[in-house]
């Protein structure tokens, strides 16, 4: 069976399990090809991930701990059980997590480093699905914890708390998506605004480390490359977080301006096939799906909230959305995706990384995007 007849049978089945009414877009967003219809394939994927376990970084074996791409995928499937209101989904998402608690506590990360920190916003999630006190008496910790100080720091740490920031910031590109999520999220299950200040303060200081000229990001300081993925996760934190951010907030205006400046530098480095690849500026670098799918996921927010011209970039996302799809595999697995990746002063590095079938990262970017097209 080839992609599209599998695409095919996908849309025809899981379509009449949808709620009615449950899609809604507006114009740029509607009439899908047959087999890219957001609904069947985030729905897909979603249940796919159910059935599947905690995994290591791009490996078959069971992680030791849970990892942030996990985070991030179990939060895209939330979404997408949310937009399509499926609740057996929804069932599905929630009891994964109790019996991570009842026989598998080890899998629960410690809140000392960014990548482990961001778990909190799973139960955070749970909470405002469930409205069950106990997940928020998990998860808010994690977000507090980013701002309250350990006993002992490093001098680097040391040096970033002073300046108001996280004691966890090491100005990577990765983390303007990790911090910010679980800061996001902690927002909005609580409503105290010193979450989303915290996140807004943090942002502007890795834009103004990280953010070129051309409005693309490097890896990090000593890392100055335009890793996929790495500019991936950077749209993807600011538009997380100007969703929440208060208007009157005054790091908004400059969030928003780097945020189109990126849309804006990304778009000459899409290729005919509507990807962008795993270095951005390397038009000979393989096409990379998790780097192409965020930016995807951040331009159809942009659209619909207005942030972007739907005549410019509506059909950029529509467009790169029916090419991706077509890297979804019988399986639900997405191929072509860039393995986990620290940074590295070294072109040929980012240019050997793995490319990986089913890896996390590139099943989050899946899930954000259909969520965000099904989205009101």
């Amino acid at each position: 069976m080839n992609n599209w007849t599998m695409k095919s049978v996908i849309s025809a089945t899981i379509a009449l399990m949808l709620p009615f009414g449950a899609v809604k877009a507006q114009k740029i967003f509607r009439d899908w090809p047959l087999g890219t219809d957001p609904a069947a394939i985030g729905t897909y994927v979603a249940n796919h991930y159910t059935g599947s376990q905690f995994a290591s970084f791009g490996a078959s074996t069971p992680a030791e701990s849970i990892i942030y791409p996990e985070v991030c995928t179990w939060y895209g499937a939330f979404q997408v059980a949310r937009a399509t209101k499926n609740k057996d989904l929804l069932e599905k998402l929630v009891g994964r997590f109790d019996p991570l608690m009842a026989q598998s506590e080890s899998l629960v990360p410690k809140a000392d480093n960014i990548e482990h920190s961001v778990f909190g916003a799973v139960p955070i999630e749970l909470y405002m699905r469930t409205n069950q006190n106990r997940y928020l008496s998990l998860g808010q910790p994690f977000a507090d914890q980013q701002w309250d100080l350990p006993e002992s720091l490093r001098p680097e740490q040391q040096k970033y708390s002073t300046m108001g920031l996280s004691w966890q910031t090491r100005m990577w590109v990765d983390d303007m998506y990790m911090i910010t999520l679980l800061q996001v999220q902690a927002f909005r299950a609580t409503a105290n605004k010193k979450y989303v200040e915290n996140a807004a303060r943090e942002m502007v200081a890795y834009l103004d480390a990280l953010q070129q000229p051309n409005g693309l990001f490097y890896h990090a300081q000593d890392a100055p490359f335009f890793w996929g993925r790495g500019n991936g996760l950077a749209a993807a934190g600011m538009t997380e977080l100007l969703s929440e951010l208060p208007l009157d907030n005054p790091n908004r205006s400059r969030i928003l301006d780097s945020y189109k400046k990126l849309m804006a530098g990304i778009k000459p480095y899409q290729d005919k096939g509507y990807m962008w690849h795993e270095l951005i500026d390397e038009p000979d670098a393989w096409v990379e799906t998790s780097a192409t799918g965020m930016f995807t996921f951040a331009m159809i927010v942009g659209v619909k909230k207005g942030w972007l011209d739907e005549k410019e970039y509506g059909p950029i996302a529509k467009n790169t959305w029916i090419s991706l799809v077509k890297y979804i595999n019988e399986a639900g697995d997405i191929k072509e995706v860039c393995e986990n990746t620290g940074k590295k002063n070294n072109k040929q590095y980012y240019l050997d990384r793995r490319r990986l079938t089913g890896d996390l990262h590139g099943q989050a970017a899946i899930l954000w995007c259909a969520a965000a097209l099904l989205a009101n």
